[in-house]
């Protein structure tokens, strides 16, 4: 048996991930979150070990190890969504406890493997375009990125000093049926179902990629599974771009809406101009073409 943890694994990707996981009967899960943004009905029924804790509580996390002797962590809690990090600073602040709390558990109780979710966020302005692992430089700014860029820094620490082997994911907006109605698709979708008002910062030129949830899981358990991409970083996203007035205008059409669209103030940081990943590790790794959004929005909607 192969005994894997996953934090944050009530929340939107890490749900999707312990839900694909658990479908292997080699492999008993363990699901720790501290329900903020998770929901305990987003995971798999079949599931047996849920526990509500927080990464930040050292002496908890320390009994959860012992227990059950973790072969594998994927470190997936995080304080997520761009209003709500930049309302709550202090909180995303917090998740550097966590990271020193699960890396040196982790080193200590010789995990094989140390699996972290990054964020495209790093990256901060684009600078380069499409946006690599090894040559785009970071430019995080924002207390969210920096953190996201932190944890990245203990992943390589803790090799070079502990030998914890790691594979770092930067996800680029990935999109599905179960997130949270405070992201963008999700958030235009259900607008437009309600005929209500669509409300976009700025101008609508912002132009973003979005992955659909399939494609990110599979990447992901394929990188693990097939041991790829071993201390190294990943881009996980689609490389077709789109501009948020488009995406209005698609979801609009594609739901039979008479939402009007409204422009607000832009926010004062963090809605960079572009993001587009250089996608080129995360298409080996699928050897398939991804889902489109148009297919994908037709999945959710």
């Amino acid at each position: 048996m192969v005994n894997i943890l996953v934090t944050g694994g009530a929340g939107f990707i890490g749900s999707s991930l312990v839900n694909q996981l658990i479908k292997n009967k080699h492999y008993k899960i363990v699901v720790l979150d501290n329900l903020v943004t998770g929901k305990i009905k987003n995971v798999d029924k079949n599931i047996n070990y849920i526990i509500k804790k927080d990464v930040n509580n050292y002496y908890e996390l320390k009994n959860i190890f012992i227990k059950h002797k973790f072969d594998y962590v994927f470190h997936f809690a995080a304080l997520v969504g761009v209003k709500r990090t930049q309302l709550y600073p202090l909180e995303v602040l917090n998740d550097i406890k966590g990271f020193q709390n699960i890396f040196e558990l982790s080193s200590n109780y010789n995990v094989k493997r140390f699996f972290y979710s990054s964020s495209s966020e790093v990256y901060g302005e684009p600078v380069i375009i499409p946006q690599n692992e090894e040559t785009t430089p970071l430019n995080s700014r924002i207390p969210y990125a920096i953190v996201k860029n932190l944890g990245e820094s203990f992943c390589k620490t803790y090799f070079k000093e502990k030998k914890l082997k790691y594979t770092i994911f930067r996800f680029f907006n990935t999109y599905g049926k179960i997130q949270s109605k405070d992201f963008v698709i999700s958030k235009f979708i259900q607008l437009a179902k309600q005929n209500k008002t669509i409300k976009i910062y700025g101008n609508g030129s912002q132009r973003r990629t979005f992955c659909y949830i399939d494609d990110t899981i599979e990447a992901v358990i394929n990188c693990f599974e097939k041991n790829m991409h071993i201390n190294d970083v990943v881009n996980i996203g689609n490389d077709v771009e789109i501009s948020m007035n488009q995406l209005a205008k698609i979801i609009m059409k594609k739901t039979n809406s008479k939402s009007k669209i409204k422009y607000i103030k832009p926010l004062k940081e963090g809605d960079m101009k572009r993001r587009k990943p250089d996608n080129t590790k995360m298409k080996k790794i699928l050897k398939r073409n991804l889902i489109s959004l148009s297919k994908g929005l037709d999945k959710i909607i």
